[in-house]
């Protein structure tokens, strides 16, 4: 280890402004700032921008370790420069969270697929090309009921579509009914083929589509689980409205989320959602994607939906998505476990 105390650079992107007048105090990270302190670390902003990348890089090789909240796609820009600036911090011995390959494994759509079979999984298809995409959204495959087609990489309900025949074809035109789930957005009546050469931007650069039956209990909410590592550290309930069609009357108006509201890991009504991911499905995702207990985020969450009730009546759940360098709100109680799961990171790297 470099420097005593251990020194944590915490990222996030912001103009150059920012960088210069960042401190522990003055941003939406404050209160992981107090508590990285407290357990005896001591940590640093780090503002990035690509503007000033080789500052940061500067900034990240004189730290013991990186914590990264820099949403992906934010106004239309990349990690191609970010990543591969990570991936040179992590050759040189820093612990990274989240690393770049560990993104590339867990915080894309392409989970959904590849861990269907667990207990959180559905029915979920994928697809490669436009033309996979076209061999199978044929009427009979959509008339089993509506689907919902996500791209592989994305944030903000961007190329998050669902996907509802709307009746039998007619002159030759297969009408679909498409909402997508960025907010704002509004239903609207296309060909269906017209809509799959829209996705066609989807498959560039290697990316791809996942596909999964809707959730007919979506409008019950969106229920966030806050892990760190492997434990789980709080949740966040949302009466979420992407993808959930106004009722009639309102018009092409489209609906508002209701607030997040968060709730302590003791909270009653998950406690089944909180066994299953501590006792079973994040050790099954570990092991189905090759990602060992040193390089799990310190930081990450799964979305999930409510599934159809079991035999018993009980709630089944639904993974929708895994995020893992775009957190902001967290619950009350997370800081402080995030603090010591990065303190105990180290202290295991330094033996």
């Amino acid at each position: 280890m470099k420097n005593w105390p251990p020194r944590i650079a915490i990222v996030w992107r912001g103009d150059r402004e920012a960088r210069r007048a960042a401190t522990p105090q003055n941003n939406r990270f404050h209160r992981i700032f107090e508590e990285l302190a407290a357990v005896g670390l001591a940590p640093e902003p780090a503002v990035f921008d690509e503007e000033f990348a080789d500052d940061v890089l500067e900034q990240l090789l004189a730290v013991d370790a990186v914590l990264v909240w820099v949403n992906p796609l934010d106004d239309g820009k990349t990690r191609r420069i970010l990543d591969p600036l990570l991936r040179q911090v992590a050759e040189a011995g820093r612990f990274v969270s989240a690393h770049p390959d560990v993104i590339l494994k867990m915080g894309v759509k392409e989970v959904l697929y590849e861990t269907r079979h667990i207990g959180w999984g559905v029915d979920t298809c994928l697809y490669r090309t436009a033309a996979d995409l076209r061999r199978a959204f044929v009427p009979t495959f959509l008339a089993a009921g509506p689907r919902v087609l996500k791209q592989n990489r994305g944030n903000g309900g961007q190329g998050i579509w669902k996907v509802e025949l709307v009746g039998a074809p007619a002159g030759g035109a297969i009408l679909i009914s498409v909402l997508e789930a960025k907010s704002g957005s509004v239903a609207e009546t296309i060909d269906l083929f017209d809509f799959i050469s829209r996705c066609e931007a989807y498959f560039t650069e290697g990316g791809c589509i996942v596909d999964q039956p809707f959730q007919s209990r979506l409008p019950e909410g969106m229920i966030r689980c806050y892990m760190s590592g492997s434990r789980v550290v709080g949740f966040g309930q949302q009466l979420v409205k992407a993808l959930v069609s106004p009722p009639s009357g309102l018009g092409r108006k489209p609906l508002q989320p209701g607030p997040r509201i968060m709730h302590p890991a003791s909270a009653g009504p998950f406690q089944t959602l909180r066994t299953r991911m501590e006792s079973e499905w994040t050790a099954e995702m570990m092991s189905t994607l090759g990602i060992e207990a040193t390089s799990l985020p310190i930081i990450w969450d799964a979305d999930f939906l409510y599934g159809p009730p079991d035999a018993s009546g009980n709630d089944t759940y639904v993974l929708c998505e895994i995020n893992v360098s775009s957190v902001f709100a967290v619950p009350d109680e997370a800081p402080a476990e995030i603090a010591r799961a990065m303190a105990s990171r180290l202290r295991r790297s330094a033996v």
